[in-house]
């Protein structure tokens, strides 16, 4: 099925600024010239996004109104802008007061390299996007306009990789800003980090968060037809190992039905809501017989966000982060719901294994997953199914998100996903084995010195770049921990970021 999708078929808008000092034929050059440009792009491969031409801006009227339409257009995820002539940049100043879409500045030319034996004045006059360029980024910034910046022509590679991140980014906002969530339960009773403010989280990202009884769930579960649940333990079967208990005729089979009367019942409550994300709790299940597990599991891998104990900002980031994976250019790798489990602190590398109780996506899995059932230990229920497996290798980042009164922020730490050291066959629970950056002390003591949660997104699919460019567009801190990071610092880094926050919210 495919993934919840805040836009049928998303495409970015192409603005280019000129004047019409120099004349209809100018103009008309400055068309067909940005038109190229936009060619080259889609044409590159690299891009998630389809770019769209728009036609040539020469006046304020234009511009203003190009804007009022990216802005009501839910398929415009982002602007990209280009001055390729002289355009003055008073014209922009109403458009972009009114801009409430994630805006690139594509600070390029026509040409790649200049035909140094022909340039007269009549190309120095078409080609001016240097200084233009220049002119439309001061008033960005007199304006205190949220953007990114790329500079460089659009066949180069490392311009198209910027372009494409950004476009990611624009995705997630795009994603979270017409997003709602479903609590079926409350927040795990005394934690702290999982809780949140609502208001603000719809005022900043857009999201909607919203509760419901879980026996409201129950009712969905109970509703699901039995032709539904044979629907899917079909699926089960081609698409996992299932442990022979579980199979037709094993001792142990109607417990892979409810599963999957949970997951029909759950996605039918989703898919009528609007819901592209959902949180639930242990601690209260109503009339469930099973703590939702491969339920839980299989609705990550088609894109919903999914946050345990009541999680609701972690389910909106993982939402989010899938979004942002998305696209005609699907990067490469999962990601998933993860926990901060234990840590691995023998000589040499030293290393933490992630998991939670249940709820691991299989968009990360190395191997096909194995479906099995296991005792909980908590909750008070039957013992529930799931899907086990080790995640793949690769570079990677985790992201938490956390409220601090008066303002939510990002941390985020680059990793290596790497296979365990030795084989877990007691470990009853998909899990990761990573590496963090600089090392483990260092991570582990400037995560926690940030505030950061122990519940986090895992993505082998977003990078660093693709959120910065999210936080800048939102206007939220992030702060990042890599191979670079020392404690000193970044504890400085955490101190100027109050100031800065602080500052820039006014009073």
């Amino acid at each position: 099925m495919p993934a919840p999708s805040s836009t049928s078929a998303p495409v970015v808008w192409f603005l280019t600024g000129s004047q019409g000092l120099y004349g209809p034929e100018i103009v008309a050059q400055v068309e067909q010239q940005s038109q190229e440009v936009v060619r080259q792009l889609n044409e590159s491969g690299a891009l998630p996004v389809r770019v769209e031409w728009k036609p040539v801006l020469t006046d304020s009227g234009s511009i203003h109104r190009t804007v009022l339409a990216a802005n009501a257009d839910p398929d415009c995820v982002g602007l990209v802008a280009w001055m390729h002539t002289f355009s003055p940049a008073k014209m922009w100043i109403t458009g972009l007061d009114a801009l409430q879409t994630p805006l690139l500045h594509l600070h390029t030319q026509a040409n790649e390299s200049l035909p140094w034996s022909e340039i007269d004045m009549d190309f120095m006059n078409l080609n001016q996007a240097a200084h233009g360029d220049r002119e439309f980024g001061y008033v960005q910034t007199r304006l205190g306009v949220r953007r990114k910046t790329v500079v460089g022509h659009v066949r180069n590679p490392d311009v198209q990789r910027k372009v494409a991140d950004w476009q990611r980014a624009a995705l997630g906002v795009a994603a979270v800003r017409s997003l709602k969530l479903a609590r079926f339960g409350d927040n795990m009773r005394d934690v702290a980090v999982t809780e949140g403010d609502k208001v603000e989280a719809e005022r900043v990202f857009g999201v909607s968060v919203n509760a419901y009884g879980v026996n409201a769930l129950v009712a969905a579960v109970d509703e699901a037809s039995d032709a539904e649940v044979d629907q899917l333990v079909q699926a089960y079967g081609d698409e996992y190992e299932i442990a022979p208990e579980l199979l037709p005729g094993g001792d142990r089979h109607e417990s892979l039905r409810y599963g999957a009367r949970i997951e029909a019942g759950m996605r039918n409550f989703l898919t009528a809501g609007g819901f592209g994300a959902f949180v639930t709790n242990f601690e209260d299940l109503g009339g469930l017989r099973q703590l939702p597990g491969l339920a839980v599991q299989r609705l990550m891998a088609e894109g919903y966000g999914f946050g345990g104990e009541g999680d609701w900002k972690t389910s909106v980031m993982l939402h989010t982060m899938k979004a942002m994976a998305g696209g005609a250019v699907p990067a490469t790798g999962g990601t998933s719901f993860m926990e901060d489990y234990t840590y691995h602190l023998a000589p040499g590398t030293q290393k933490i294994l992630g998991s939670h109780m249940l709820e691991v996506c299989p968009s990360i899995a190395a191997a096909k997953p194995r479906v099995e059932i296991h005792p909980l230990g908590i909750g008070d229920r039957e013992d529930p199914v799931r899907l086990v497996f080790d995640a793949a290798a690769g570079p990677a980042v985790v992201v938490g998100i956390c409220d601090l009164g008066d303002r939510f922020r990002l941390v985020l730490n680059e990793i290596d996903v790497t296979a365990p050291d030795e084989p877990l066959p007691k470990l009853p629970v998909a899990r990761a084995v990573w590496e963090p950056k600089p090392d483990l002390p260092t991570s582990a003591e400037c995560w926690i010195m940030a505030g950061g949660p122990h519940h986090s997104v895992l993505s082998l699919a977003v990078g660093t770049a693709v959120m910065d460019d999210f936080a800048e567009a939102l206007g939220v801190e992030l702060v990042v921990i890599d191979g670079e990071t020392s404690p000193r610092r970044f504890r400085d880094e955490l101190r100027w970021n109050n100031a800065y926050h602080r500052l820039a919210a006014g009073f």
